[in-house]
Order: structure tokens, then sequence, then C-alpha cells
């Protein structure tokens, strides 16, 4: 570790991100993926209201999280100011309240009480949070699931949030419990959502499915790579359904085909938010470099065996 990369940790130590515990890199740490559903009135099991919802973001951002797109776990690249941690958003089933357009003196504009444009005001006023999440959509669904239910915009909601940095991701054509149906079904699910959502963004890459239900398919090679209806599809990542944190994409824990989430309701935020107060050598701390993996000390043992291209691992020894 060089004289300047110790010099910054200590004053990282030393201060913190803003309202955050200052804490000393670890990238070995847990990371919590987030599971929202609808946004709407009254809070439920299911139901977060626009209130908690910018509450939520108040709240991570002040604890010194920052928000990362989950193809960047995936992917290892995990570019975020040292002694922040990554925090990535997920939000099942494209109910109205998660992207809504609304008249506004004549004018189409974002519902500032969706989570698309709870995001952008919050990103609008702290830029340094972040502006990520992914969408897991349902096509196929009935309404209010299909598409955000607004039919006449759902080509420019899928192009908005593409072009606008937002994850796209696959949960199936009508929310179909994978683990009831033999091989053909599943496929022609996945396959099928897929060709619904190429209609509006034909050059865009899905790459990740998140289970309906958290069911997997009787075999989960089904749900990962294969071809329906002339249609081709593979993942790089499947999700499932509540579970707690996600290990480090460093850690050989790590398994893309199971991801567990947290589901973003009051009980569940609380308890994993104070676990990591409380438990903070747990937490993922970025060393502020994406070219390098800061561990603590002897901790070696615990990577996966092949980092990705051109990252290195640091002991915070410097070693």
């Amino acid at each position: 570790m060089s004289a300047v990369r110790r010099a910054v940790l200590a004053l990282v130590l030393s201060a913190g991100p803003a309202g955050a515990q200052a804490l000393a890199p670890n990238e070995l740490g847990r990371v919590m993926i987030l599971e929202y559903h609808r946004l709407a009135e009254p809070e439920n099991r299911w139901t977060r209201t626009p209130a908690n919802f910018r509450h939520d973001l108040e709240t991570l951002y002040a604890k010194g999280y920052r928000l990362i797109g989950l193809n960047d776990v995936i992917d290892g690249q995990i570019a975020l100011p040292m002694g922040t941690t990554p925090v990535v958003l997920t939000f099942d089933d494209s109910s109205p309240g998660q992207f809504r357009y609304i008249d506004k003196d004549g004018q189409l504009v974002i519902d500032p009480d969706c989570a698309v444009g709870i995001l952008d005001a919050f990103a609008e006023a702290h830029p340094d949070f972040g502006r990520k999440a992914t969408f897991y959509v349902l096509p196929g669904a009935s309404k209010p699931n299909r598409l955000f239910n607004q039919p006449e915009y759902e080509a420019q909601k899928l192009q908005y949030l593409v072009s606008h940095g937002f994850e796209i991701g696959n949960h199936t054509l009508w929310h179909a419990n994978l683990g009831k149906y033999p091989e053909p079904i599943v496929r022609d699910q996945i396959a099928r959502a897929e060709v619904w959502i190429h209609r509006y963004v034909p050059q865009y890459r899905i790459r990740t499915l998140a289970l309906p239900h958290g069911v997997y398919p009787k075999q989960v090679a089904w749900a990962l790579h294969g071809t329906a209806g002339g249609t081709t599809y593979e993942y790089d990542a499947i999700l499932e359904v509540g579970g707690g944190p996600a290990p480090s994409p460093f850690a050989q824990s790590f398994d893309p085909t199971h991801l567990p989430r947290i589901q973003a309701i009051e009980s569940e935020l609380r308890h994993w938010l104070t676990h990591f107060d409380q438990n903070p050598g747990e937490r993922f701390i970025s060393d502020g470099d994406a070219a390098t993996v800061t561990i603590p000390a002897g901790a070696r043992g615990r990577l996966r065996p092949a980092l990705p291209p051109g990252v290195k691992a640091v002991e915070r020894d410097g070693t």
C-alpha cells in the first residue's frame, strides 16, 4: 500500500463519509440487496409508502451507503469512495407506483411520488448517493402489474430506465412459479418475457432473473440459459426472495446463481441496518479503488479463487 493511500486511509478512519461512522475498508464484507414491491398507500407487508421510501434513502445515505447497480456487483466492479458501502435496490412486479407518468399543466412528467421520481429527486439533491436500481418487470401480467400499468407509455418507460442508468431484469412473463412447471414452460416463460422487453429496448442485454415466489425450477440450468420459440437467453445471476445480505462478490461464498435479498419492509430494514451498525466488521466498506480489493489481514483464504481481470487483493497491513 503506497504512502499516499495510507494517508488517505488514515483520513477516512478519522472522518468517514458525512453522517456515517468511520470504518476501515473491508471488501469481503456483506452487501444488502434490497427487495421492494409496491410503492403506495397504506404501508403493509408488500407495500412501502412513498414517504417511507424517501426515509429509507435518507437513512441509507446518512449511514454511508451508496447505490450501485446489481450488474456492478456481479462483475466485481465496486467503484465507490473510500469508506462507503454499496447497496443495491431491486423492484419486483412492475406495479404502477414504481414508475408512473402524470399530467402536470398539460405536460407529461414523472410522478414525484413514484419510485423513479423519488430516486431521480434524491440523486439530484445528493449526487454522491448515485441513481441505480434494477426493475424486474412482468410484460405479460394482468393489470396492474403489466409493465407499470400504463400501456401507452410502456416503450417510453423502459427506454427511460435504460437511458438513465437503471437496469431491467426478467421476472418471467406473468410471475410464474417456476417450480411447478416442466422444462418447456419454464423456458417459454423466460424467453417470452425477453421478447416483450426487447420490443422496446432491442439492444439491451438482460443479465439477471428474479425468481417469482423465490422458487427455482427443477433444474437451475433451465433458468440460466436456453432457447424457446426461437429466442435464446443467458443470465449471469438469479435472485432469491429474502435470505439476508449477500456475500461480497470477492468472497468464496459468493454464488451469483443464489443471490439472497432483504425484503424492504420496516422490520427487516431496521434489523439489518442495526445489525451492521453493531457489527461493522461484517459490512462491505470500499477502499476507494476499483482495481484493488482491500481485505482484513489474514483473510486471503476467504477470497474467491479468481478475482475480476485487473483487480488485485491487498491486506489492510499493506501486503
